[in-house]
């Protein structure tokens, strides 16, 4: 068994799907231009061709720096630099079924590099410190010692519009690997556009298309953490 470099406290606060992302399936990207890690800016409104994986995060931690006062109490909040991590062992079986990738977040550009580098991220962190991007498509969001921060959620956009929406995905959901992509294939199909949160069930489908296969990787990737945690590996 591997040793876990992020380990999560074992009774961190469920989730509760409350509606806030069932609005976003089907809208357009907005044209906002933010900057990203890589030194340029990214328009969200004009991405290539295909699909591209934006997930979105409260904020990571910094070596050193403590996190917020109860901060473990906020349900979702804990777990953005898993997350991150989960992103990045996945992001070439993303890039191999045609999908770019960003993370997101409303922390500063300065400060997100300092993630990217340390955790050698291969693809670029948007910084929406002026929550343009968050505004256009309303976001959920919450506050914590006066900063607004993003609950965590990835969006797939397709040729411009949102086709698929992870929510809530600190949700405690059991089941393994394999379980965890076989329902996220059989929920993202090139013919099905809805919304995922964590108290959904799920349906019968099979690997067969592009679409499935992406999403049985994507949710491998979001649930990086709790394949882990049936392992005790958080």
């Amino acid at each position: 068994m591997t040793t876990n470099p992020f380990p999560l406290p074992p009774d961190l606060p469920r989730p509760v799907d409350d509606g806030a992302c069932r609005h976003l399936v089907g809208m357009r990207s907005p044209h906002t231009r933010l900057p990203s890690t890589a030194g340029r800016l990214v328009d969200l409104g004009a991405l290539p061709p295909g699909r591209t994986v934006i997930y979105c995060y409260p904020m990571t931690g910094a070596p050193g720096v403590a996190l917020p006062d109860d901060w473990d109490l906020i349900p979702g909040a804990r777990g953005c630099t898993p997350q991150a991590c989960g992103f990045r062992d996945h992001a070439g079986e993303l890039a191999e079924l045609g999908a770019a990738v960003f993370g997101l977040s409303t922390q500063s550009t300065e400060y997100q590099r300092e993630m990217a580098e340390r955790l050698h991220l291969p693809f670029e962190v948007l910084s929406d410190a002026g929550s343009e991007f968050t505004n256009a498509l309303r976001l959920p969001t919450f506050e914590v010692e006066g900063r607004r921060l993003i609950k965590r959620l990835t969006v797939v956009i397709r040729d411009g519009a949102i086709e698929h929406v992870f929510c809530l995905s600190a949700g405690r959901e059991r089941g393994g690997r394999r379980a965890m992509a076989a329902r996220a294939a059989a929920r993202l199909t090139p013919h099905r556009s809805r919304v995922e949160g964590a108290s959904q069930r799920p349906r019968a489908g099979l690997l067969q298309h592009r679409g499935e296969r992406l999403g049985a990787h994507l949710h491998r990737a979001r649930e990086w953490m709790i394949d882990r945690d049936d392992d005790q590996q958080p």
